[in-house]
């Protein structure tokens, strides 16, 4: 969309929704911590809501340091008339853990003496902030020009044809600032947010509709459609066929231990071919036993064969002796 068609959108809008909404000025007096603190409650809600919310805060809690320290959950019964009472107790706890962390002080004026782009920056960093609440501060806190959009108002401008998806997803919104002059822009802003904040709690309204189309005939083209009954079934159909279908996929799984059964059996069969050298490693060793036993059994025949020819000449010593002794004795001679 080409810039002047998207300013005439803009201008139209403003002009639009100064017949079915008022415009709710922010309180001048807040400090730039009770605008950022607002703006937590404020994103996504009506400001009717938010300043009840606001209201029971400081009513219900001494200062800012008991609302940091409760828990979400009891913060969110205080929220409770928010359209979303957990988020914003989360956001509202986490930036004031952030500036007490960072300053020891619940404080951010001194933020108005920097310069406007380096105090966003800053901001930006903040866990808890958003784009909404960076962009709400900015324009009534610290008097910049800065139109905040909270996610209804960016989905209804995807309708009206101004902003495209992609843009959407990436929360830019070209020519804004430009078609709006900063004199209108609160002003503009409290309208915008209050159409985008009915478009997302009822995006079926049959008065959100016929604003919608007030500005852009062609919005009808892009409205959300309602589920008929049939996608419905579709939808609760389509989660019980993977259901179905899981014990298709889950029999390869049984039959896996049947092929990998041959291959368990394997070793099995392999088991006797291990044992056979444990075999023959035994007979070796029983062959070496017998072969040291005949080689016992041959050193002591050995011994007992060389054993023999001693004891011999020691019995034929003294039959050599008495055959000598005889021969020497002289014969007895017979008297004459």
């Amino acid at each position: 969309m080409s810039t002047s068609n998207r300013a005439g959108l803009y201008k139209k809008t403003f002009r639009v929704l100064k017949k079915h909404y008022k415009p709710v000025i922010p309180v001048a007096d807040r400090s730039l911590l009770e605008h950022l603190l607002y703006a937590c409650c404020l994103e996504n809600s009506q400001p009717e809501t938010a300043d009840e919310a606001y209201a029971k805060i400081q009513q219900n809690y001494f200062d800012w340091n008991e609302i940091r320290v409760t828990s979400v959950s009891e913060l969110s019964e205080t929220l409770n008339s928010l359209t979303d009472p957990v988020e914003a107790a989360t956001r509202l706890k986490q930036v004031l853990q952030v500036v007490f962390e960072t300053y020891y002080a619940f404080d951010l004026e001194h933020l108005k003496k920097q310069n406007l782009g380096k105090t966003v920056k800053e901001l930006n960093k903040y866990q808890g902030t958003t784009g909404f609440s960076v962009d709400y501060i900015t324009q009534n806190g610290l008097a910049g020009h800065s139109i905040a959009t909270n996610r209804g108002t960016i989905k209804a401008l995807v309708v009206l044809g101004i902003v495209s998806e992609t843009e959407a997803k990436k929360r830019r919104l070209p020519g804004m600032e430009r078609a709006i002059a900063k004199p209108k822009g609160i002003e503009f802003g409290s309208l915008l947010h209050q159409l985008g904040t009915d478009f997302d709690m009822t995006p079926f309204s049959s008065r959100v509709r016929a604003i919608l189309l007030e500005i852009a005939a062609d919005a009808k083209l892009r409205f959300p459609k309602r589920k008929t009954r049939k996608k419905a079934e579709e939808e609760v159909a389509q989660p019980a066929a993977p259901k179905k279908a899981a014990p298709k996929k889950a029999a390869p799984k049984k039959a896996a231990p049947k092929k990998a059964a041959p291959k368990k059996a394997a070793p099995k069969k392999a088991a006797p071919k291990k044992a056979a050298p444990k075999k023959a490693a035994a007979k070796k060793a029983a062959a070496k036993k017998i072969a040291i036993k005949k080689q016992a059994k041959g050193k002591k025949t050995t011994a007992k064969k060389a054993s023999k020819p001693k004891a011999a000449k020691r019995k034929q010593a003294p039959r050599k002796k008495t055959t000598q002794a005889a021969a020497k004795r002289p014969a007895k001679r017979k008297p004459r």
